[in-house]
């Protein structure tokens, strides 16, 4: 229930995409590009002709895309990003026709949603593997939540940012009433959604729903250049870590100690918590191998 491309607002004219990001021909049928170099799985939206708007078969790819980094032990980051100009607008409603009130059956808005964008966004945030966003343009609706559940955000300065739904009069989907209010808090998620503004990157980082704001032209590398990162780190322990922190803003601080410490104990058995101390004894830099 987000909004379709065609209602969309389209980029600022001026704004090109970030050099490192290709652009697939009309003949290439693939919805969702799935790479993995170096351990980083790049996976990119793949629909530039609709400002990547997420069709139903696209989304099932995404979420096996996540599940597949997710259980891959080769893969130990994730770049999420959208091919051409723009990241996401959304979920694609051309074509589907909304039955009306006397047609629709009770419980088969609540099923859509929950097996539909609510699954999506899900996906990101089970993802036990890091997951960057590269956000190339704009992020709305859907868009904009399946970046704001990633583990961090490079925003290019051409991104903006939209909760859109308020401007068909809908109640917006994907979680992103979860997860706003513990990104920006209350009073500025609903700012957010009771407006429908765009944001721009600039203001978007300002509210802190982005880690960094870089120049269009740098996006892609930025994006490389964490992921390497990441991809070179404990991948056990920054899954945990994640588990942890995800966790620890619907919990007490009972529940969030324990989780912690179970944390640590089941840390504590891989090869590279072993390695991370050995290297520390030894003063020299740890070679994690994400086990």
């Amino acid at each position: 229930m987000n909004f379709s491309p065609r209602e969309a607002t389209t980029e600022p004219d001026g704004h090109g995409e970030p050099a490192g990001f290709d652009v697939p021909s009309e003949s290439d049928e693939s919805l969702v590009r799935h790479t993995t170099d170096s351990g980083v799985a790049w996976i990119t939206l793949n629909r530039p002709q609709a400002l990547n708007a997420i069709a139903a078969d696209q989304r099932e790819q995404l979420i096996s895309s996540f599940s597949a980094a997710s259980a891959d032990p080769t893969v130990r980051a994730v770049v999420i990003t959208g091919a051409g100009k723009g990241f996401c607008a959304g979920a694609d409603l051309r074509g589907t026709q909304a039955p009306t009130p006397a047609e629709r059956v009770p419980g088969d808005v609540a099923r859509m949603i929950r097996e539909g964008a609510q699954r999506l966004v899900s996906a990101v945030l089970d993802c036990e593997k890091p997951v960057i966003a590269a956000v190339n343009g704009t992020a709305a609706g859907l868009g904009a939540h399946l970046a704001l559940a990633c583990d961090l955000v490079l925003a290019a300065e051409s991104a903006r940012f939209i909760e859109v739904f308020v401007r068909r009069g809908l109640v917006p989907d994907g979680g992103g009433a979860y997860l706003l209010p513990r990104l920006v808090g209350p009073q500025r998620a609903k700012e957010l959604m009771f407006f429908g503004d765009a944001l721009s990157a600039a203001e978007a980082e300002r509210f802190g729903l982005v880690n960094r704001v870089v120049a269009d032209a740098d996006l892609a590398e930025e994006a490389a250049a964490w992921a390497a990162r990441l991809a070179q780190g404990p991948t056990r322990a920054l899954a945990l870590t994640k588990q942890l922190v995800n966790a620890s803003l619907a919990a007490d601080r009972a529940a969030s100690f324990a989780a912690e410490a179970t944390a640590q104990e089941i840390n504590m058995m891989t090869a590279d918590a072993a390695e991370g101390v050995a290297a520390f004894r030894e003063r020299r830099s740890p070679r994690f191998r994400g086990r």
